[in-house]
């Protein structure tokens, strides 16, 4: 057994791969399940019996704990430690999943769902300063977060395939079911290969503080999936407000907390700053692209469910490769800011393709190179950011900073599919002269226009964050 530089045992040469492939596959079991009912939702309503209305919990009760929870998940983790929190993560996690895909009620499957995300919520911080803290050069670092980074950011998209594949040849319980399997095997794995630390010493949870960001969080995501339905009424404007409140009485907590729950340090660091601007962004892209291709291709394209997922497959391919082969090979080489915003602009370029689309389907024209193109730049946008945001953190901080960071990418999603939903929605409904199809596509293609923008302009503030730094 060897020690790094934070005390923290670990196994030597391949138990430390062991433990990033454990970690790894812990991170695409989360990121899998924010997209993989999407899918399989027809199915689940048919067979359960639930309105058009309330469809929606399945996935955002999903995403609200997850979002709600993770700066209290990251605290958690540094108080217990972090291998003790990646176990409990797992194991939660694993029954929660089989609580949902057995569920014979709605309100089992949303309370199954929302536990998921609480268990996500404590599983990638302590996972992401596990790694922090078991890869302490530069370069072992930069292969870490370049094999994790890969994973993180193309989840979304095998979420979407895997959906359709169990949906169509199994059933849409296996979309939550398959969790349990990757799960055990991941626990049985990790139980023996991931490090052990040293107690830190007894520390104080900020009570007031984590239920402040939880509530705040919840509130502002919450009203994000309401702005295009009810932006004119009190279902957006009433949660928007108190989370604003909320979260605005956090940061003057923090200020004041001897043990704060997010030091404000780790946040105001205008290299964090950076990385936090560039995976928010970039998150929007993404899921603004997986909004406009999923409907796109289905109502416009008459793709079935699986052939829509299998669609997402060149974005999934070139995630993983430009987040190893390129981000993991250069991020140890040069500034984070060198990688993130090239990455950014490429991504944006792919983008602006995509709002090529017309309404006769033009996969290999325009959706094929657009993703590719969004690949690679958001391939080398998450790796250098997660570098960037765990890199010369103190280890009692290390889970609190890896869930500041996952806040970000929640934030990211959370509020571009609102705000991108809205811009589509609006633009097809401003072009009354154009016939259905052409309203859509209209539609589409605003969204994906704005999204390329907000990545773009995005960039040069991380450029100026960074070089003034620099």
């Amino acid at each position: 057994m060897t020690t790094t530089t934070e005390g923290q045992t670990r196994a030597p040469g391949t138990g430390r791969w062991l433990g990033l492939l454990v970690i790894a596959l812990a991170q695409l079991v989360v990121a899998l399940d924010a997209t993989v009912l999407n899918i399989a939702l027809p199915s689940a309503q048919h067979e359960i019996g639930f309105g058009d209305a309330a469809r929606q919990w399945t996935i955002t009760a999903y995403t609200l704990a997850l979002a709600g929870c993770l700066l209290l998940g990251g605290r958690v983790a540094d108080t217990i430690g972090h291998r003790k929190a990646f176990l409990i993560g797992l194991t939660a996690f694993g029954a929660a999943s089989l609580l949902a895909g057995a569920a014979p009620t709605f309100g089992l499957l949303v309370t199954g769902r929302a536990i998921q995300g609480a268990a996500g919520a404590l599983l990638i911080p302590s996972g992401l300063a596990l790694l922090a803290t078991t890869f302490p050069t530069p370069e072992e670092r930069g292969k870490a977060f370049g094999v994790y980074g890969a994973v993180a950011s193309s989840g979304g998209a095998l979420g979407l395939l895997l959906g359709g594949s169990l949906t169509e040849y199994v059933s849409w319980r296996w979309c939550l079911f398959v969790n349990v399997v990757v799960i055990a095997i991941v626990l049985a794995v990790a139980l023996r290969v991931l490090p052990t630390a040293p107690s830190r010493g007894r520390r104080t949870l900020d009570t007031p503080g984590a239920a402040l960001a939880s509530v705040a969080l919840i509130g502002i995501v919450y009203a994000c999936g309401r702005l295009s339905t009810h932006s004119a009424d009190l279902a957006f404007w009433l949660p928007l407000g108190v989370g604003a409140v909320l979260l605005v009485a956090f940061v003057l907590r923090e200020r004041r907390a001897a043990d704060p729950l997010l030091p404000l340090s780790v946040v105001t660091d205008r290299r964090r700053a950076g990385a936090f601007l560039a995976v928010a962004s970039s998150v929007i892209g993404v899921f603004g692209m997986f909004l406009v291709l999923t409907y796109y291709l289905q109502v416009v394209a008459h793709y079935t469910p699986l052939r829509t997922g299998v669609a997402f497959l060149p974005l999934s391919a070139t995630l993983l490769l430009s987040a190893y082969l390129v981000a993991g090979r250069l991020a140890p080489k040069v500034r984070p800011w060198q990688l993130m915003v090239p990455g950014m602009l490429v991504a944006a370029a792919g983008l602006l393709l995509i709002t090529r689309l017309g309404a006769d389907p033009s996969y290999w024209r325009v959706i094929l190179p657009g993703q590719v193109l969004v690949g690679l730049g958001i391939g080398c946008v998450f790796t250098p950011a997660i570098g960037a945001v765990t890199s010369g953190v103190e280890p009692r901080n290390a889970g609190v900073a890896a869930a500041a960071v996952n806040t970000a990418n929640q934030a990211g999603s959370s509020i571009g599919t609102a705000v991108l939903n809205t811009v589509a929605v609006a633009v097809a409904a401003g072009s009354p002269q154009a016939d259905g199809l052409r309203r859509l596509v209209d539609g589409y293609a605003a969204a994906t226009a704005v999204a390329a923008g907000i990545i773009a302009v995005a960039a040069v503030v991380v450029f100026l964050l960074s070089r003034r730094t620099s």
